[in-house]
C-alpha cells in the first residue's frame, strides 16, 4: 500500500477524471462565457466583437437593475430573516427531549424536493386566490379584505416567493445547526446549569457564539443560493407581474432564449458571477472582522 502511495501514477488516476470534468463543465463554459459576453451573437451567426457595449446595454437596463434589486431581496431576506429563525428553531429542536428524530425528519423534508414541486405546490395549495390556503383562511376569520391575486400582485408577489424559498431550505440549514449544536460539550451546559443559567442565557450565551463558525457556512450558502435563484421564479412567475419578481438568472434566461440575445445573456452571466464574487468576498470579510473584534 505504501509503494501506491509513493506512485506518482497512482495520483494521477485519480485527478486526471476529476481534471477532466473540472475544465469540461466548469472552466470551459467560464471560459466560453467570458468570450460569448463580448460579441453580438445570436446563437445562430458568427459572433462578432462589440467591445464593451454589451456591459455599457447592462447598466443602463432598468430591467437588469430590477433584478439586481430583487437578487438583493433574496440575501437580506435569508440573513436577516431565515437565519434568525434557523437558529431559533435549531435550539428549540435541541432542546427536545422525545420525538427529537420526528421534527428533524419533518423540517428537513422540504429539502429533499425539487425546486419545481414546491413552486407549485405553494402556488396552488398557498397562494391560489380561489383554492390556495392563504385566502380560505383570511376569508374564515372575516379579513377576506386582505385576499388577493398574491403571484400577481406586485406589492406581494416578490414576498411571496422568498416564503416559498425558506420554507423549502430552511430545513436543511437547521440539521446543519443541530449537528453544530449536539457537538457542543455537556457539560458546558451543565456548568452553566449549575451557576443558574436560564435556557435562554445558554442559547444566547453559550449556544450562539459556539456555533458561529457554522452560521457563517450558511450565511455563505444562503448569499450563494440566492445569486442563483431562478427555477422557484420562472415555475411562480416567470418573473411577472410586469417584471417585479425577475431575477439576474431569471432575466438572463430571458434575454437569451426569448429575445435571443445571446451575447447580453453571456455578459449579464458575467455580471452575476462578479456581483456574487464581490457579496461573497465582503460577507467572508465582515465575518473575520467580527471573529477578530470579538477575539
Amino acid at each position: 500500500m505504501n509503494k501506491v502511495y509513493r506512485n506518482p501514477l497512482a495520483y494521477l488516476v485519480f485527478i486526471i477524471p476529476t481534471l477532466f470534468f473540472y475544465c469540461t463543465f466548469y472552466l470551459y463554459p467560464l471560459l466560453s462565457t467570458l468570450r460569448y459576453g463580448f460579441t453580438d451573437w445570436d446563437g445562430l451567426t458568427a459572433p462578432a466583437f462589440n467591445g464593451l457595449e454589451n456591459l455599457t446595454k447592462a447598466m443602463g437596463d432598468e430591467y437588469f437593475w430590477t433584478s439586481v434589486k430583487n437578487n438583493l431581496y433574496f440575501i437580506l431576506f435569508s440573513v436577516f430573516v431565515q437565519v434568525p429563525v434557523i437558529v431559533i428553531f435549531s435550539v428549540l429542536i435541541s432542546e427536545v427531549k422525545k420525538l427529537r428524530g420526528f421534527y428533524k425528519t419533518t423540517v428537513f423534508l422540504p429539502s429533499i424536493l425539487s425546486t419545481a414541486v414546491v413552486g407549485v405546490l405553494w402556488s396552488i395549495s398557498v397562494f391560489d386566490p380561489t383554492v390556495g390556503l392563504l385566502n380560505k383562511i383570511l376569508d374564515f376569520s372575516g379579513l377576506s379584505s386582505l385576499t388577493r391575486l398574491w403571484l400577481a400582485d406586485e406589492s406581494t408577489a416578490m414576498l411571496s416567493i422568498l416564503l416559498t424559498n425558506a420554507w423549502q431550505w430552511t430545513g436543511f440549514y437547521i440539521v446543519l445547526v443541530l449537528a453544530a449544536i449536539f457537538g457542543i460539550s455537556k457539560e458546558i451546559y451543565e456548568a452553566a446549569e449549575i451557576d443558574g443559567a436560564t435556557g435562554y442565557q445558554r442559547a444566547l450565551m453559550i449556544t450562539v457564539p459556539l456555533i458561529r463558525p457554522i452560521l457563517g457556512v450558511i450565511v455563505l450558502l444562503s448569499i450563494t443560493g440566492a445569486m442563483k435563484a431562478l427555477d422557484i421564479v420562472m415555475v411562480m412567475t416567470k418573473g411577472g407581474p410586469y417584471g417585479v419578481t425577475e431575477v439576474m438568472a431569471s432575466y438572463m434566461y430571458r434575454i437569451g432564449f426569448t429575445s435571443n440575445d445571446y451575447g447580453y445573456a453571456n455578459m449579464i452571466a458575467i455580471l452575476i458571477f462578479v456581483f456574487t464574487l464581490i457579496i461573497t468576498l465582503f460577507s467572508n470579510m465582515l465575518t473575520k472582522k467580527l471573529e477578530d473584534v470579538e477575539n
